[in-house]
């Protein structure tokens, strides 16, 4: 009687770990995701702030050659 008390303990044990691991799981698929996301948005703008750099340097070369 008692081995099969523990023993539904051990099943019960086993399944919360699993669920818990599982959650875990789908927790830091979701963080990476969020991650990716971040760091796209972020290489746009960059992209977006060095082209206005390299314009911005073009106008300054432009304006010094033709002094």
């Amino acid at each position: 009687m008692s081995q099969n008390h523990q023993e539904e303990k051990d099943r019960q044990r086993s399944r919360n770990d699993y669920m818990i691991n599982l959650k875990s799981e789908l927790e830091i698929r979701m963080l990476h995701e969020k991650v990716d996301h971040m760091v796209m948005h972020q290489q746009k703008a960059l992209m977006e702030i060095q082209k206005m750099q390299i314009e911005i340097l073009n106008e300054i070369m432009n304006k010094s050659n033709s002094k």
